[in-house]
């Protein structure tokens, strides 16, 4: 039997002691994967975590850099022995480790996020970029988390969960596009079904109560309306995190004033939601749709964000309109007044030049171009196919075989992959005449064949025109059916 020295901090209550007392349990016969338990007190104050190896370990580090000043009394949790830490690296010498034990000090490292200051006491917002000390996930077992949770405690996490298991996750190696939110105390979880897929909805708490059944429907309206692109949300497991603000600096009185997708773990959209607005405001709000969007698509490399960027610009329009948010004219306004942005953006650039630089001076092109090359495609796949292909059809098979992915993509690879799943290929023809060529994308005669008229800077749509039954096809209302596939 092996046996555990466990160090149990002078200050420590005797509940705190019971706590960890029951999590730091050697499992002798577990090999299969690395398990992590962590224990969080009701106050909020601290994360008492254990580690049990399937192997010994040598490398194991923290994301951030920060996370050194917060982590205490670090130890072999085998034999006792003190362990220290070099930045983010953990100093492990000999063949390694099997048990490693640390105390995290959650709540003082919640005070350097200023999200915190907007939140009430009894939930906070760290990342596990912070407090998960853990070795590389590609090359070794998998990753196990399990959490002990107070009565009055909850938590939000980005990882998927383990099935028939209460506060217990799988880490998955992702793009880490960012650091994603890790979410403790009292707030709101809702599980959200929507075509496909659950949704984990974690909604903050501040000091304006809002209605968690009416911004899960919200919720479950969005994603549906994502759905409405090839029948069924793109991952079948996603988390979203609604943190409610009010206006000024926060994004003024738009009711979703910012958005964005986090792969770090598993793939989570982050939204800041106007608190001073009423739910029913959120509704038709594009930000939220081109998040979503964004899952159609692996995480693109920065250098080439112009086309996962174009590609959610372009659904966010198409898809509000399939839901009736958007008059048909509407959306062809609104994808037409882009596009004439994007043509006068840094005219200079090609679209990679301007992904690579200042995205202030070139904000426009990043956007557009993506979206005139989404276009292009569309039409040409629906044009060609006689409507029996298209962008939908595309992406619902490269959802299938590809996602949600665990790498980054370059622009090159996502269009070769694309062209794979055709007969005739199409989409690196366009990546070849428009990624690296100096100016815009113009969509201009396609968008007139559409029968898309532009006088003045308003846009009405003709039927006499050579495509205009591609164009109706595009943004025509669609509705999920029973099964949640979406009518074509």
């Amino acid at each position: 039997m092996r046996t555990i020295i466990i160090h149990i901090p002078a200050h420590w209550t005797a509940a705190a002691i019971v706590v960890a007392s029951t999590l730091l349990v050697a499992r002798a016969g577990d090999t299969a994967s690395h398990d992590y338990s962590i224990a969080v007190d009701a106050a909020l104050d601290r994360l008492v975590v254990q580690a049990r190896f399937a192997v010994p370990v040598r490398k194991i580090s923290a994301r951030s850099r920060d996370a050194e000043q917060f982590t205490h009394d670090v130890r072999d949790c085998d034999t006792g022995k003190r362990l220290g830490t070099r930045g983010r690296r953990l100093v492990v010498t000999g063949p390694g480790l099997r048990c490693l034990s640390y105390v995290f000090e959650l709540r003082n490292a919640a005070r350097t996020e200023d999200l915190n200051r907007r939140l009430v006491a009894d939930n906070i917002v760290v990342s596990p970029a912070l407090w998960l000390w853990r070795p590389g996930i590609a090359d070794g077992p998998e990753i196990q988390v399990r959490f002990t949770l107070p009565d009055t405690v909850a938590v939000s996490v980005p990882w998927p969960r383990l099935p028939n298991a209460d506060h217990a996750y799988r880490l998955t190696a992702s793009p880490r596009s960012g650091s994603a939110l890790a979410v403790f105390g009292d707030f709101s979880s809702r599980i959200v079904s929507v075509a496909g897929a659950e949704i984990n909805v974690t909604l903050l708490r501040t000091a304006s109560e809002l209605d968690p059944d009416e911004i899960s429907e919200w919720i479950r309206d969005t994603a549906n309306n994502i759905a409405l692109a090839y029948g069924r949300f793109p991952n079948p497991y996603a988390r979203v995190v609604l943190i409610p603000v009010g206006g000024g600096s926060w994004g003024g009185n738009s009711p979703v004033p910012f958005g964005r997708v986090v792969r770090d773990g598993g793939e989570t959209i982050e939204l800041l939601i106007n608190e001073q607005r009423p739910v029913a405001d959120y509704y038709g709000e594009w930000e939220p749709t081109h998040e979503f969007s964004h899952l159609m698509l692996p995480y693109l490399r920065r250098s080439q964000r112009w086309v996962s960027e174009g590609y959610a610009t372009y659904y966010q329009n198409l898809l509000l309109a399939r839901a009736g948010r958007y008059s048909e004219t509407e959306a062809w306004q609104k994808l037409y007044s882009g596009l004439e942005r994007g043509r006068e953006s840094a005219p200079g650039l090609s679209p990679n030049e301007a992904a690579a630089g200042d995205e202030r001076s070139t904000r426009m092109k990043i956007y557009w171009s993506g979206v005139a090359l989404a276009l292009m495609a569309d039409v040409e796949l629906r044009r060609r196919s006689d409507g029996s292909e298209s962008l939908d059809t595309v992406l619902d098979k490269l959802q299938t075989c590809c996602l949600p992915s665990e790498r980054a993509w370059s622009g090159r690879e996502l269009f070769r992959q694309l062209d794979a799943m055709l007969d005739e290929p199409l989409f690196m023809d366009l990546y070849r005449k428009y990624a690296d060529t100096a100016g815009f994308p113009d969509a201009r005669p396609l968008l007139r064949q559409l029968g898309v008229i532009a006088e003045d800077g308003s846009v009405r749509v003709s039927d006499a025109a050579e495509l205009a039954a591609i164009r109706r096809q595009i943004t025509a209302a669609k509705a999920l059916t029973a099964a949640g596939a979406a009518d074509r």
